[in-house]
């Protein structure tokens, strides 16, 4: 046989035995899918437990007794009071303002003299009566010079009664020719001045109290419900209902805090806010640091007490009435709740969730329901079955 076809044929066929030899002893590939990584997520544990609720307002702080120093007489300015100015302090009792009282005076000694005179023709006058009675007694004067004597005696009476009253008006008068403060407090104005005549009725001055100081609170209608106020009360509030309340400002460059009580509600509800507005009272007698007059305040007003609730953060909250649960298997799963209050930043939820439940509070964008995660506690400490918390940087982690 011809070497030229042989030899050909024995390498084509070596070669087919060897690819065949290499296919067949080949490793086989299988495919392997590979696992997802678990969404790490942070949970809160549910704990359930009687929580004291509590209503927010703000308001101004005003007087709880403001007027006007008004003269009762008139007459000229003749000394004012350093206090008497826009923001000046008195206590009760001080003297604010006098006026020129030598009129006043005269008045007073006129009043005295009329008084004497009336009293001298009283006593004439009884006198004359009683003699007057002796003799008609023993028929020696007539039943007319009786009636006469009689009526001139009543006459003197009612004059003497007349001058002792003008009397006591006149040394009244005399009296209020200077003002005195009627509380403790501070001028808010003054409308007066030194040698200025002023008339009876007339304001001078505008005045108020320290020692007690109130704000007006507005609360939406739908927040009485967590107030221990009876329905549809209006007024004043017995003492039993007044709930506690405290103020918070920035004053002086710090965070400072007062202690007050809510006394009363009023009695109508604003037709524009559809709000109902409460008093809260504080008493600055004896304070360290008296609440101001016009600081605007931040308000918490204690409110009732409500029993079992899961007290969450407010991103647990979804649509729906809805939170997300992880369940034992560190899956998520719906559960309907049924929400008491949202307050600030947290819910309060009265039903739908058992103690030691995790809730999911991480803002997720789609929630799958048995779709598996990794949960963090709210302290930051992972639950994986080998007790190692997840590294930082762990993609998904919220």
């Amino acid at each position: 046989m011809n070497k030229t076809v042989v030899i050909p044929a024995v390498v084509v066929v070596v070669s087919i035995f060897a690819a065949l030899t290499l296919m067949a002893t080949a490793p086989r590939l299988e495919p392997n899918a590979a696992e997802p990584v678990p969404l790490t997520v942070r949970v809160a544990t549910v704990e359930v437990a009687p929580i004291r609720l509590t209503v927010s307002s703000q308001g101004t702080v005003g007087p709880s007794t403001e007027s006007q120093l008004i003269p009762e007489v008139s007459g000229r300015v003749v000394w004012m009071s350093p206090s008497l100015v826009a923001g000046g302090y008195f206590e009760a009792g001080d003297p604010l303002l006098r006026l020129d009282d030598e009129d006043l005076a005269a008045a007073v000694a006129r009043a005295r003299a009329t008084l004497t005179r009336t009293e001298a023709e009283h006593q004439h006058a009884r006198f004359e009566f009683q003699r007057i009675r002796s003799l008609g007694e023993r028929q020696l004067a007539s039943r007319s010079q009786i009636e006469n004597s009689l009526r001139a005696y009543r006459i003197a009476a009612a004059a003497l009664q007349d001058a002792r009253v003008a009397h006591e008006q006149a040394t009244r008068d005399l009296r209020r020719g200077e003002i005195r403060a009627p509380f403790t407090g501070l001028v808010r104005s003054e409308q007066v001045d030194l040698g200025q005549f002023v008339s009876r009725g007339s304001p001078i001055a505008t005045i108020y109290a320290t020692d007690v100081v109130e704000i007006r609170l507005p609360i939406a209608d739908r927040e009485l419900a967590f107030l221990n106020l009876p329905f549809g009360h209006r007024g004043a509030l017995p003492e039993h209902l007044q709930a506690r309340v405290t103020l918070r400002a920035n004053y002086g460059g710090q965070s400072i805090a007062w202690n007050g009580d809510l006394v009363r509600t009023e009695a109508e509800i604003d037709m524009k806010s559809r709000m109902v507005h409460v008093v809260a009272r504080v008493t600055n007698a004896g304070a360290t640091l008296p609440l101001p007059v016009g600081l605007f305040v931040d308000a918490d007003i204690e409110g009732v007490q409500a029993n079992d609730i899961v007290d969450l953060p407010r991103n647990a909250l979804r649509r729906g009435n809805r939170v997300v649960i992880v369940d034992e298997e560190d899956r998520l799963q719906y559960r309907q709740i049924v929400p008491l209050r949202l307050y600030r930043d947290r819910v309060l939820i009265e039903q739908g969730l058992r103690a030691g439940e995790r809730v999911c509070v991480s803002p997720l964008q789609t929630v799958i329901e048995g779709m598996r995660v990794r949960p963090l506690d709210e302290a930051g400490v992972g639950n994986d079955p080998d007790g190692s918390a997840p590294a930082n940087g762990v993609p998904g982690a919220a």
